[in-house]
């Protein structure tokens, strides 16, 4: 069974928008799918959230977590997006485990 994790690596922000400071409108992420024994594929992307409008709910900046915009993340990219996302990290692990084919050295390489 494989284990998936987000990571974000950068958020990028309006220093000042609707009277607010540092209003992420996009976010950069990597999706990780780990196995038992350690292997493991990413995926990574970037995806833009809905400008704030001065209405609705406001997390402040400093009080962001990584639930928080991992709700938004997935939110935007859709359950089915994210489904596709687990299915290849699976068949990229499944890749690496069992490999359809593997490069060698020609056999005279080994003799000299």
């Amino acid at each position: 069974m494989n284990t998936y994790t987000w990571q974000f690596p950068q958020l990028e922000a309006y220093p000042t928008l609707q009277d607010k400071t540092d209003v992420v409108f996009t976010v950069h992420w990597r999706f990780r799918g780990v196995n038992e024994l350690g292997n493991s594929a990413e995926v990574y992307g970037s995806v833009g959230l809905a400008p704030y409008d001065g209405e609705g709910e406001f997390v402040e900046f400093v009080n962001l977590t990584k639930e928080i915009v991992t709700s938004w993340v997935e939110s935007a990219l859709g359950e089915e997006q994210v489904a596709e996302f687990k299915q290849s990290l699976d068949g990229q692990i499944e890749a690496i485990v069992n490999p359809k084919s593997i490069s060698l050295p020609p056999p005279w390489n080994w003799l000299t």
